[in-house]
This record gives structure tokens, sequence and C-alpha cells, in this order.
């Protein structure tokens, strides 16, 4: 089996990606891929609803104390975390199916630091700084849902997807996990573009 390698992210950003995924595909659970991953999209909305109001309740934490709580900052981690697993599964970035904790450890995981001090204006007017970085988060999201498709067809008939396309598609999920992180205050750093594949 080809080991692609790891991907991580070489800049010191809180939140990094990290590739372990081999490339290899099976044939038949991605031809039913959308299939299999209902009970995850399933979990991942009800998981949300949650999750939105741990946001609430981390943004006015934070706003109050300049720092993240730390029971609320690991359960964000993890949602998070978890919401990487789905969508590497959905978008056949990685191909095992993921567990429903969002627990470390899945081909495509994020690594998230944690709590630190951010400054309160910033926290206090997050949801409008991270504006331009939900515009490029959305369009990647648009572009990798696209992709998605051409990996299903190349993962159906070839039995695996071209390196550069998922380095690719991992890339955009960074980028979208890291506006999402910025924007739940799991960190005070924008989100950034720099990436590095090392073998």
């Amino acid at each position: 089996m080809e080991q692609a390698g790891t991907m991580t992210e070489r800049a010191h950003h809180p939140i990094r990606l990290v590739v372990t995924d081999d490339l290899q595909r099976n044939r038949l659970t991605s031809f039913f891929r959308l299939i299999l991953a209902i009970p995850h999209i399933v979990w991942l909305a009800l998981w949300s609803i949650v999750a939105v109001l741990a946001a609430v309740a981390n943004w006015v934490a934070t706003l109050v104390n300049g720092k993240s709580p730390e029971g609320l900052h690991n359960f964000l981690v993890t949602y998070v975390r978890y919401q990487t697993h789905v969508y590497a599964y959905v978008l056949l970035i990685a191909d095992p199916f993921p567990g429903f904790g969002g627990k470390p450890g899945y081909p495509i995981d994020i690594e998230i630091e944690p709590p630190q001090s951010q400054n309160r204006w910033t926290v206090g007017f997050r949801v409008i700084l991270a504006i331009p970085a939900f515009i490029v988060s959305g369009i990647l999201g648009y572009l990798n849902r696209a992709l998605g498709i051409f990996s299903w067809v190349l993962a159906v008939l070839m039995g695996r997807v071209p390196e550069g396309l998922r380095n690719f598609a991992a890339f955009c999920v960074r980028y979208e996990q890291q506006t999402a992180g910025y924007a739940l205050l799991l960190t005070g750093q924008y989100p950034s573009f720099n990436v590095a594949v090392s073998e």
C-alpha cells in the first residue's frame, strides 16, 4: 500500500491539519459513500445545535475573562475535529469510516492548541472580523464539494485518488476549519494559507 506521507502546516498556527492518508479507496464503500455517511450527517447536525449554544457561552466567557474556559474550549475542539472527520469521509479525502466521538487518530485530523489569552476587542467583534475568512472559506468549500464529485468518480473507477487532488481538498478543509476555529474563539489567529507537505 502506497504511503502518501504526512501533510502538516509548518507555520505556527494553533489549528493544524495532519494527513496520514494512503490515497487508497475501497470502490464499494466509495460508491455508496453518501448513504454510508447519513448517520454521521445526522449526528453532526444534532451536535451543531449544541455547538452553537456552546459557542455563544464561549463568546461571553472569553469576552469577560479574555480567555476561553477550558471545558468549553475542549468541547468545541472535539466538535471541530469530528466535523473535520466527517468532511474528509464524505469528500473522499480519507477512506475509513470515522468514529462518532471526534477522537484523534483519523487519517485526516486536526490539532488545536489549548486556550490562549485573546484580545477582548477582537473577541467582541469576532464575527465581523471573520467575514473575509468566511467568504474565502465558502468559496473553497464549494470548490471542494465540486472536486468531491471528481474524487468519487476516480475512487470508484481506480480505487484511489490522486495525491494532488487529495492535498488540495485537505487544504480547503484546513482553511475551513481554521475559519471555524477563529469564529468559535478557539484561537485569536486568523486563518492562514501557509501549508507544507512532508513525505
